[in-house]
């Protein structure tokens, strides 16, 4: 099951960085386009939505990564056993704030679509389409977040500290900074 779920994140992580190219190369089409009398437009609208996808659809393997922004400085100082009751407790926040989240994005998603709501910029598209991804983003976090909640509750070593400890035996120390 872990590894169908570090898959998918990995997947979704791919999905992400894809986007990223697709913005650089719709960007230096529109630089081009610019220059040479084409209209471009409508790119910034597809590039905005590419952004927001790219986020969120890489936020789940971030997170299971190590490489989301976290605070450590108290976890390092604290015994092994407090550290994992302070994980848990985070990790049991962070789980319902992901799960508020999940919820409202994925309501207003589905009223976009119930309403057939266009999108307002040049490119008129349902604007559900774009939105799926931050929905699917949030869900695929909700997941990881209670994956790893449920393992600090049975006794295991988070999957972003692991990734860290790897990192750091590895002389890598980029994160640090």
């Amino acid at each position: 099951m872990r590894r169908a779920l570090a898959r998918l994140f990995d997947v979704a992580g791919a999905l992400g960085a894809s986007c990223v190219v697709a913005i650089f190369l719709l960007m230096i089409v529109a630089g081009v386009g610019r220059q040479v009398n084409l209209r471009v437009s409508g790119i910034n609208d597809v590039v905005a939505w590419l952004c927001a996808a790219a986020a969120f659809l890489a936020m789940a393997h971030a997170f299971r990564h190590g490489d989301f922004v976290r605070v450590t400085l108290v976890l390092e100082w604290v015994p092994p056993r407090v550290r994992r009751w302070m994980d848990a407790v985070c990790l049991a926040i962070a789980t319902a704030a992901v799960g508020y989240l999940t919820y409202w994005a994925t309501a207003f998603t589905w009223e976009s679509y119930e309403f057939a709501e266009v999108a307002t910029g040049l490119v008129a598209i349902p604007i559900w389409i774009p939105q799926s991804t931050f929905v699917v983003g949030c869900w695929l976090l909700m997941l990881a977040v209670l994956d790893e909640l449920v393992t600090v509750l049975q006794g295991g070593k988070p999957g972003y500290q692991r990734a860290v400890e790897e990192r750091h035996a590895a002389g890598d120390f980029s994160s640090e900074v």
